[in-house]
């Protein structure tokens, strides 16, 4: 259980650091950073992973029975639009704000979808993980509140009136994406146990069950982005972005992103495993809230919430202990 818990905070860990070396690209659009990370961890980082870490890749892919090519398919493809829309969130809403809601309302709901795949656990285990889960929820409207307050006070202190609008937007938008996002949850616990079996079968070791189960979820997923970005591609003229004596730079800080953001999903299904029962929504907590934390750190590190007001801050803060204090509480449900 430990080795499980330590597995589940460490891809949090990366998970929230994952989108940071985006503040440090150089004459890139949006459209340019996310269209070209989204091509990097969706498709060159995983292709390239599975073919060379899978031992019978073919084999074990070309027998997978169609149900579970169909379900993984299409909840992936949601989580691909809901990923999409989290990009969208940073960008309005900041990096600590927007992965505090689009993650929170993951827990929420990804940590449940699981259970449509698996039978549920004892009564008293179930009432766990619904307290540390509605305490999560608190926190994830104390958040919210802390970003409302944020903007205001920065309007406020920069004579705007104008900027609610795009506050209020970018919160949609990271709990609608986090609703979407949820199909990545429901996708691993529905793909796994006929990976593991047969990734066994090739011999191959029981992390590297993970990377399987990662090649159709980020296949299927990138679909979407792709015909996304191609189409804002050339609806705002951002192709030029490109070229700029700053490509270099900016590819090797999104291949960074991309790399971060593959392997903490990764991570996280062997972190699943190793917890056993009621891993995937043991796990999925547990990793979640420690991208939460990190991502939230990291926004106030790089001065997100510098022009904040005391109560602003006060309701961040709040919100995270909350999202700590629930996660705990989920966690203890899988020594009962």
């Amino acid at each position: 259980m430990i080795e499980g818990v330590l597995l589940a905070i460490f891809a949090g860990l990366m998970l929230g650091l994952y989108a940071l070396p985006e503040k440090f690209t150089k004459d890139f659009k949006y459209e340019n950073t996310w269209s070209l990370f989204f091509l990097l961890t969706m498709f060159i980082v995983p292709i390239i992973a599975s073919t060379t870490l899978i031992n019978g890749f073919g084999e074990i892919f070309g027998n997978m029975p169609s149900e579970i090519w169909i379900k993984m398919g299409l909840t992936s493809f949601l989580w691909g639009i809901g990923v999409m829309m989290w990009s969208k969130a940073i960008n309005h809403i900041g990096l600590s704000l927007g992965f505090s809601l689009f993650i929170g309302t993951i827990i929420l709901v990804g940590s449940l979808l699981p259970y449509l795949e698996e039978d549920l656990p004892a009564s008293n285990i179930l009432t766990t993980i619904l307290i540390g889960l509605a305490v999560v929820l608190i926190g994830v409207f104390a958040n919210g509140k802390a970003g409302l307050l944020r903007e205001k006070d920065e309007a406020n202190l920069d004579d705007k009136k104008d900027g609610k609008g795009s506050m209020v937007t970018g919160i949609l938008i990271a709990i609608i994406g986090g609703l979407l996002a949820t199909g990545f949850s429901y996708a691993n616990a529905a793909g796994r146990p006929y990976l593991h079996e047969a990734s066994q079968a090739q011999g191959n070791a029981e992390w590297v069950t993970a990377i399987a189960v990662m090649f159709p979820i980020f296949l299927s997923g990138g679909i979407v982005m792709t015909a996304y970005f191609l189409w804002e591609l050339s609806k705002k003229k951002a192709w030029a972005g490109f070229k700029t004596p700053a490509f270099s730079k900016n590819f090797v800080l999104i291949l960074i992103m991309a790399v971060f953001h593959y392997a903490a999903s990764a991570l996280f299904a062997f972190a699943a495993f190793k917890l056993g029962e009621s891993g995937n929504t043991i796990g999925y907590a547990i990793f979640n809230t420690s991208c939460v934390v990190t991502a939230i750190l990291s926004g106030i590190i790089t001065k997100e919430w510098i022009k904040a007001s005391g109560k602003a801050k006060g309701f961040l803060y709040f919100g995270l202990g909350c999202m700590v204090l629930g996660i705990l509480i989920v966690s203890y449900s899988n020594s009962l």
